[in-house]
């Protein structure tokens, strides 16, 4: 049951910080760190505490998480921008960054 406990509080805080970076490098870190963690964790209590098991969970964790990191997309954000015309109506126009 401990195991259990365990593997659901690291895949919720795992879950919780996936979105973190906007920037493809900083998906793959974070991704990393976050799959290092929880690979440790994990690894960890597979094995009855060893810490060979967490060293291998950690590492197949980091590997995993910075590739799938690196590979998603954030959301853009859906940014309404308006322009006025010479009548004082407005309308929408693209955003410009």
């Amino acid at each position: 049951m401990k195991k259990i406990a365990t593997l659901t509080l690291v895949t919720a805080m795992g879950l919780g910080l996936a979105a973190c970076g906007e920037t493809r490098n900083e998906r793959a870190l974070s991704g990393g760190l976050i799959g290092a963690g929880a690979g440790a964790v994990v690894g960890s209590a597979v094995s009855g505490g060893r810490a060979s098991g967490a060293l291998v969970g950690g590492a197949l964790g980091a590997a995993g998480g910075a590739v799938v990191g690196a590979n998603t997309r954030p959301e853009r954000r859906r940014e309404v921008c308006y322009g006025t015309n010479r009548y004082g109506e407005r309308y929408r126009v693209p955003c410009r960054y």
